[in-house]
């Protein structure tokens, strides 16, 4: 007999728990499905234990420029095994977290894999596909998330090319590495590697490193990594890769330019495609293509009508944190509330490899191309105190402003720690904020985030810093 539910969420990632658990402050009584680990990819083979592993990255980097800051540090290595079980025992922390979360919020967890019967009913099911479970809802939210995409002529097998899950729990480091792809995930484990001793090759199709952010932030991006060592090779393709003894031949295409490099494994870090396929979508009709289902934009809700779908199965950008608030709108909407609608536009981006990377809103590219007139400044880390005292001068704060009417379009940021400055921009975009505004604030000194007004002074012609000429009014 099927258990019933006011709402069941399918998955438990950041938006699928994050939805039960606002369901079930809302007073529904709620249930939530995970066929693998609570916390989803996020909390168990994605953000967190991603996070802690660069963070060990990070510490060796300090001690091994420990002679920069006047400490003298002898008899260090890295300990491959011991940065792994770490990350593994923060995983492990933050998923008993989420079981926590689950209990005290009185929400049935079930576990195993659910498929839809119909509209109003799931089943749940085993690794062999046997049923165990039952569950009527009368509103499902799907938040099945996302897998890694395959190139057609890269197959990954978890040997010769692995995924992002096999790279954080190899166990034996690889003296050398390839990865496909310059996006987020590829240039933290290139940062990750190439800074405990791995030789990196890093093959990005576009012009530039992490190529959905502003092209000066990926220009920058490439040439601290070269500086640092990584063999950097943009505009270029993996054309294939052929097991050879041990390792691998990785044949690499530039222009009219082919070259093989070997490697003992290849990671690729091409992207990733929503799991839509077998829970049942087709027999219920749920609309869905290109790895993400359709939904309404302003209730999440899908092309059946007591069915909704958050998070990255929903399409990109494929961001934790924007999974969560899709989800707390969506049972806001179900609840008969009123909340404030998602801005596809002003949800930050944020890459943690060092230098990190943060950024929110339009490129200067994208400004133009829709028509806006705009102010541009910018302001290096190498003319602020704090960043120079920190020894991390690399990068800068770049903002674009609309001429004419003042608002803030877009926030880029490269430099050490980047990523916890970027709520300032997100806050003031979201409030209106003009850049006189944000230049009148008075930001503390020495801070690394005085160079966000910094760099908005630029823009308006009144940075006193750089010796800038004043811009015309």
């Amino acid at each position: 007999m099927a258990k019933e539910f006011d709402v069941c969420v399918i998955g438990s990632g950041p938006g699928g728990y994050v939805a039960a658990i606002r369901a079930s402050q809302l007073g529904f009584n709620t249930a939530i499905v995970e066929k693998r680990h609570l916390g989803g990819v996020c909390l168990n083979i994605g953000c967190i234990p991603t996070k802690a592993l660069l963070r060990s990255a990070e510490v060796f980097e300090n001690i091994e420029h420990a002679g920069d800051y006047g400490i003298n540090v002898k008899d260090y290595s890295a300990d491959f095994g011991g940065m792994v079980k770490r990350s593994r025992n923060v995983a492990n922390k933050m998923s008993k977290g989420v079981q926590f979360l689950m209990k005290a919020n009185k929400i049935e967890v079930f576990e195993g894999k659910g498929v839809f019967e119909s509209k109003k009913q799931i089943k749940v099911v085993d690794d062999k596909d046997k049923t165990k479970e039952q569950i009527k809802a009368k509103n499902f939210i799907i938040a099945t998330g996302a897998r890694p995409r395959e190139l057609p002529n890269i197959k990954i097998d978890g040997e010769m090319v692995i995924d992002s899950e096999k790279a954080m729990q190899l166990e034996k480091q690889p003296k050398k590495m390839v990865i496909i792809g310059a996006g987020a995930i590829g240039v933290e484990f290139a940062y990750f590697y190439h800074t405990i001793g791995t030789e990196v090759t890093i093959v990005e199709l576009q012009d530039t490193l992490v190529p959905v952010e502003d092209k000066d932030v990926g220009k920058e991006l490439g040439k601290i990594y070269k500086k640092k060592g990584l063999d950097v090779r943009t505009g270029s393709t993996v054309e294939k890769v052929e097991k050879k003894g041990k390792g691998v031949k990785v044949t690499i295409k530039s222009g009219d330019k082919e070259e093989t490099v070997e490697a003992d494994v290849v990671l690729s870090a091409v992207g990733v495609t929503g799991n839509v396929e077998g829970i049942g979508l087709d027999e219920i009709g749920v609309e869905y293509e290109k790895g993400a289902i359709k939904i309404d934009k302003e209730t999440m809700q899908t092309s059946v009508d007591n069915i909704y779908a958050i998070g990255d199965v929903a399409g990109g950008p494929w961001l934790a944190h924007k999974a969560s608030h899709e989800g707390i709108i969506c049972v806001e909407k179900l609840a008969g509330e009123d909340p404030l609608p998602m801005n596809y536009n002003n949800i930050p981006g944020c890459t943690y490899c060092e230098p990190q990377i943060a950024s929110v809103g339009y490129t200067e590219e994208q400004a133009k191309e829709e028509g806006y007139d705009i102010k541009v400044g910018k302001f290096p880390f190498s003319a602020s105190g704090k960043a120079s005292g920190l020894g991390h001068e690399e990068g800068f704060v770049k903002v674009i402003f609309d001429e004419k009417y003042g608002e803030w379009l877009g926030c880029h940021m490269i430099g050490s720690h980047v990523t916890e400055l970027i709520a300032e921009a997100v806050v003031a975009r979201d409030l209106e904020t003009t850049g006189h505004e944000i230049i009148s604030a008075v930001h503390p000194h020495p801070t690394m985030s005085e160079a966000v007004m910094e760099a908005v002074a630029e823009a308006y012609g009144e940075g006193v810093h750089l010796g800038s000429k004043p811009k015309k009014k």
